[in-house]
Protein backbone atom coordinates (compact mmCIF):
# COMPACT_ATOMS: atom_id res chain seq x y z
CA UNK A 1 0.00 0.00 0.00
CA UNK A 2 2.68 2.60 0.87
CA UNK A 3 4.48 1.58 -2.42
CA UNK A 4 0.98 2.58 -4.27
CA UNK A 5 1.02 5.88 -2.83
CA UNK A 6 4.92 6.52 -2.85
CA UNK A 7 4.54 8.72 -5.75
CA UNK A 8 2.55 11.45 -4.28
CA UNK A 9 5.41 11.71 -1.41
CA UNK A 10 7.37 13.37 -3.94
CA UNK A 11 7.72 17.20 -5.42
CA UNK A 12 7.67 15.90 -8.76
CA UNK A 13 4.26 14.01 -8.18
CA UNK A 14 2.70 16.31 -6.17
CA UNK A 15 3.46 18.79 -8.99
CA UNK A 16 1.98 16.38 -12.11
CA UNK A 17 -0.85 15.83 -9.55
CA UNK A 18 -1.94 20.04 -9.78
CA UNK A 19 -1.17 19.83 -13.39
CA UNK A 20 -3.05 16.89 -14.19
CA UNK A 21 -6.22 18.32 -11.59
CA UNK A 22 -6.12 21.11 -13.39
CA UNK A 23 -6.68 19.51 -16.91
CA UNK A 24 -9.13 17.49 -15.62
CA UNK A 25 -10.71 20.35 -14.59
CA UNK A 26 -10.88 22.31 -17.42
CA UNK A 27 -11.52 18.99 -19.71
CA UNK A 28 -15.21 18.66 -17.39
CA UNK A 29 -16.23 21.87 -18.38
CA UNK A 30 -18.18 20.92 -21.22
CA UNK A 31 -19.62 17.87 -18.85
CA UNK A 32 -20.96 20.22 -16.21
CA UNK A 33 -22.58 22.40 -19.07
CA UNK A 34 -24.44 19.47 -20.40
CA UNK A 35 -25.48 18.22 -17.13
CA UNK A 36 -26.62 21.69 -16.39
CA UNK A 37 -28.59 21.82 -19.69
CA UNK A 38 -30.30 18.15 -19.35
CA UNK A 39 -31.06 18.36 -15.86
CA UNK A 40 -32.69 21.56 -16.58
CA UNK A 41 -35.68 19.38 -17.79
CA UNK A 42 -36.15 17.97 -14.31
CA UNK A 43 -39.20 19.60 -13.16
CA UNK A 44 -38.03 18.33 -9.20
CA UNK A 45 -35.52 21.03 -7.80
CA UNK A 46 -34.47 17.50 -5.54
CA UNK A 47 -34.41 15.47 -8.11
CA UNK A 48 -32.56 17.49 -10.31
CA UNK A 49 -29.53 17.71 -7.58
CA UNK A 50 -29.90 13.99 -7.06
CA UNK A 51 -29.57 13.01 -11.30
CA UNK A 52 -26.23 15.54 -11.16
CA UNK A 53 -24.74 13.74 -8.30
CA UNK A 54 -25.77 10.34 -9.17
CA UNK A 55 -24.20 10.97 -12.91
CA UNK A 56 -21.15 12.57 -12.18
CA UNK A 57 -20.35 9.67 -9.27
CA UNK A 58 -21.10 6.95 -12.23
CA UNK A 59 -19.02 9.12 -14.26
CA UNK A 60 -16.30 8.88 -11.40
CA UNK A 61 -16.64 5.13 -11.12
CA UNK A 62 -16.49 4.71 -15.27
CA UNK A 63 -13.18 6.67 -15.47
CA UNK A 64 -11.20 4.82 -12.19
CA UNK A 65 -12.07 2.03 -13.57
CA UNK A 66 -10.93 3.03 -17.30
CA UNK A 67 -7.52 3.65 -15.59
CA UNK A 68 -7.06 0.45 -14.15
CA UNK A 69 -7.78 -1.27 -17.73
CA UNK A 70 -4.78 1.19 -19.50
CA UNK A 71 -3.25 -1.82 -21.37
CA UNK A 72 -7.42 -1.83 -22.80
CA UNK A 73 -7.41 1.85 -23.59
CA UNK A 74 -4.05 1.35 -25.40
CA UNK A 75 -5.70 -1.22 -27.88
CA UNK A 76 -8.98 1.01 -27.96
CA UNK A 77 -6.48 2.97 -30.02
CA UNK A 78 -5.31 0.20 -32.10
CA UNK A 79 -6.98 0.26 -35.62
CA UNK A 80 -10.14 -2.60 -35.46
CA UNK A 81 -10.52 -2.04 -39.30
CA UNK A 82 -9.45 0.07 -42.03
CA UNK A 83 -11.64 2.06 -44.67
CA UNK A 84 -9.08 2.27 -47.77
CA UNK A 85 -5.94 4.01 -45.90
CA UNK A 86 -7.92 5.03 -42.79
CA UNK A 87 -7.48 2.96 -39.74
CA UNK A 88 -10.62 2.98 -37.68
CA UNK A 89 -10.47 2.46 -33.47
CA UNK A 90 -12.85 2.08 -30.47
CA UNK A 91 -11.98 5.11 -29.35
CA UNK A 92 -12.97 6.85 -33.18
CA UNK A 93 -16.37 4.98 -33.08
CA UNK A 94 -16.88 6.29 -29.51
CA UNK A 95 -15.99 10.03 -29.97
CA UNK A 96 -17.96 9.82 -33.44
CA UNK A 97 -20.78 8.61 -31.98
CA UNK A 98 -20.98 10.94 -28.92
CA UNK A 99 -19.92 13.78 -31.13
CA UNK A 100 -23.40 13.03 -33.09
CA UNK A 101 -25.56 12.31 -30.65
CA UNK A 102 -24.14 15.95 -28.55
CA UNK A 103 -24.85 17.66 -31.86
CA UNK A 104 -28.29 16.53 -32.73
CA UNK A 105 -29.85 16.43 -29.39
CA UNK A 106 -28.39 20.28 -28.57
CA UNK A 107 -29.37 21.38 -32.39
CA UNK A 108 -32.49 20.16 -31.46
CA UNK A 109 -32.92 22.02 -28.16
CA UNK A 110 -31.77 25.33 -29.87
CA UNK A 111 -34.48 24.60 -32.38
CA UNK A 112 -37.07 24.46 -29.16
CA UNK A 113 -35.48 27.58 -27.32
CA UNK A 114 -36.58 29.57 -31.04
CA UNK A 115 -39.95 27.59 -31.49
CA UNK A 116 -40.98 28.39 -27.87
CA UNK A 117 -39.67 32.54 -28.37
CA UNK A 118 -42.20 32.67 -31.42
CA UNK A 119 -45.12 30.69 -29.59
CA UNK A 120 -44.01 33.34 -26.21
CA UNK A 121 -43.31 30.31 -24.42
CA UNK A 122 -41.24 30.24 -21.18
CA UNK A 123 -39.32 27.58 -19.57
CA UNK A 124 -39.82 23.81 -20.88
CA UNK A 125 -43.84 23.56 -20.70
CA UNK A 126 -44.07 20.37 -23.10
CA UNK A 127 -40.62 18.96 -22.54
CA UNK A 128 -39.85 17.72 -18.93
CA UNK A 129 -37.97 14.48 -18.37
CA UNK A 130 -37.85 12.03 -15.14
CA UNK A 131 -34.74 11.76 -12.98
CA UNK A 132 -34.09 8.42 -14.69
CA UNK A 133 -34.18 9.38 -18.32
CA UNK A 134 -31.35 12.32 -17.27
CA UNK A 135 -29.26 10.10 -15.80
CA UNK A 136 -29.26 7.84 -18.72
CA UNK A 137 -28.54 10.74 -20.98
CA UNK A 138 -25.70 12.08 -18.84
CA UNK A 139 -24.41 8.54 -18.76
CA UNK A 140 -24.24 8.61 -22.18
CA UNK A 141 -22.58 11.50 -22.61
CA UNK A 142 -20.09 10.46 -19.64
CA UNK A 143 -18.60 7.45 -21.60
CA UNK A 144 -17.43 9.96 -24.35
CA UNK A 145 -15.84 12.39 -22.21
CA UNK A 146 -14.64 10.05 -19.82
CA UNK A 147 -12.40 8.73 -22.98
CA UNK A 148 -10.95 11.83 -23.89
CA UNK A 149 -10.54 12.65 -20.20
CA UNK A 150 -9.02 8.95 -19.36
CA UNK A 151 -6.44 9.38 -22.67
CA UNK A 152 -4.97 12.94 -21.66
CA UNK A 153 -4.42 11.73 -18.09
CA UNK A 154 -2.48 8.79 -19.27
CA UNK A 155 -0.47 10.77 -21.65
CA UNK A 156 0.68 13.30 -18.60
CA UNK A 157 1.46 10.76 -16.20
CA UNK A 158 2.35 6.81 -16.07
CA UNK A 159 1.62 6.71 -12.12
CA UNK A 160 -1.72 5.12 -11.35
CA UNK A 161 -2.03 6.53 -8.19
CA UNK A 162 -1.34 10.50 -9.96
CA UNK A 163 -4.39 9.96 -11.97
CA UNK A 164 -6.94 8.62 -9.88
CA UNK A 165 -6.26 11.10 -7.46
CA UNK A 166 -6.52 14.08 -10.28
CA UNK A 167 -10.09 12.20 -11.72
CA UNK A 168 -11.42 11.75 -8.01
CA UNK A 169 -10.10 15.94 -7.30
CA UNK A 170 -11.75 16.97 -10.58
CA UNK A 171 -14.91 15.32 -9.71
CA UNK A 172 -15.31 16.44 -6.23
CA UNK A 173 -14.99 19.91 -7.68
CA UNK A 174 -17.41 19.41 -10.58
CA UNK A 175 -19.84 18.09 -8.15
CA UNK A 176 -19.58 21.41 -5.95
CA UNK A 177 -20.22 23.25 -8.95
CA UNK A 178 -22.52 21.91 -11.07
CA UNK A 179 -25.95 23.45 -8.83
CA UNK A 180 -24.20 26.78 -9.23
CA UNK A 181 -23.80 26.41 -12.91
CA UNK A 182 -26.86 24.94 -13.58
CA UNK A 183 -28.62 27.76 -11.52
CA UNK A 184 -26.89 30.25 -13.62
CA UNK A 185 -27.02 28.94 -16.70
CA UNK A 186 -31.00 28.37 -16.51
CA UNK A 187 -31.44 31.75 -15.08
CA UNK A 188 -30.43 33.79 -18.41
CA UNK A 189 -31.51 32.35 -21.45
CA UNK A 190 -29.02 33.92 -23.68
CA UNK A 191 -26.30 32.40 -21.31
CA UNK A 192 -28.15 28.92 -21.79
CA UNK A 193 -28.05 29.48 -25.54
CA UNK A 194 -24.20 30.70 -25.47
CA UNK A 195 -23.95 27.40 -23.81
CA UNK A 196 -25.69 25.31 -26.22
CA UNK A 197 -23.69 26.67 -29.22
CA UNK A 198 -20.47 25.53 -27.03
CA UNK A 199 -21.95 21.73 -26.92
CA UNK A 200 -22.36 22.03 -30.48
CA UNK A 201 -18.56 23.25 -31.45
CA UNK A 202 -17.74 20.34 -28.81
CA UNK A 203 -19.76 17.68 -30.75
CA UNK A 204 -18.00 19.12 -33.85
CA UNK A 205 -14.72 18.82 -32.14
CA UNK A 206 -15.33 15.07 -31.27
CA UNK A 207 -16.23 13.90 -34.64
CA UNK A 208 -13.14 16.12 -35.96
CA UNK A 209 -10.99 14.36 -33.54
CA UNK A 210 -12.50 10.49 -34.14
CA UNK A 211 -11.40 11.28 -37.98
CA UNK A 212 -7.89 12.06 -36.96
CA UNK A 213 -7.47 15.52 -36.95
CA UNK A 214 -6.28 17.35 -33.93
CA UNK A 215 -8.21 20.39 -32.74
CA UNK A 216 -6.59 22.25 -29.93
CA UNK A 217 -9.60 22.57 -27.53
CA UNK A 218 -8.05 25.69 -25.55
CA UNK A 219 -8.86 27.62 -28.18
CA UNK A 220 -12.61 26.86 -27.96
CA UNK A 221 -12.30 27.60 -23.73
CA UNK A 222 -10.58 30.78 -24.71
CA UNK A 223 -13.54 32.30 -27.29
CA UNK A 224 -15.94 30.45 -25.01
CA UNK A 225 -14.55 32.89 -21.71
CA UNK A 226 -14.76 35.76 -23.80
CA UNK A 227 -17.87 35.28 -25.31
CA UNK A 228 -19.12 34.97 -21.56
CA UNK A 229 -17.68 37.83 -20.67
CA UNK A 230 -19.25 40.40 -23.23
CA UNK A 231 -22.60 38.79 -22.48
CA UNK A 232 -22.10 38.93 -18.97
CA UNK A 233 -21.69 42.84 -20.14
CA UNK A 234 -25.04 42.91 -21.98
CA UNK A 235 -26.80 41.43 -18.78
CA UNK A 236 -25.45 43.78 -16.51
CA UNK A 237 -26.04 46.84 -19.52
CA UNK A 238 -29.89 45.26 -19.36
CA UNK A 239 -29.97 45.51 -16.13
CA UNK A 240 -29.11 48.43 -15.43
CA UNK A 241 -31.29 49.87 -18.21
CA UNK A 242 -34.61 48.04 -16.43
CA UNK A 243 -33.83 49.14 -13.20
CA UNK A 244 -33.63 52.99 -14.59
CA UNK A 245 -36.70 52.57 -16.79
CA UNK A 246 -38.62 51.68 -13.39
CA UNK A 247 -37.01 53.97 -11.72
CA UNK A 248 -38.53 57.14 -13.74
CA UNK A 249 -41.33 58.45 -12.34
CA UNK A 250 -44.56 57.76 -14.45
Amino acid sequence: MQEFFQPLMSADGLVSLLTLLFMEIVLGIDNIIFIAIICGYIPDRKEQSRARIIGLLLALVFRIGLLFTISWIARMINPLFFIGSFGVSGRDIILFAGGVFLIIKTIKEIYHKFKDAETHQTGNPGRKMTMMQAIFQIMVIDVVFSFDSIITAVGLSNQIVIMVGAVIGAMLVMIAFAPYVSDFINKYPTLKMLALAFLVVIGVILVVEALHIHFDKSYVYVALGFSLLVEMLNIRMRSLSHRKKVDQPK
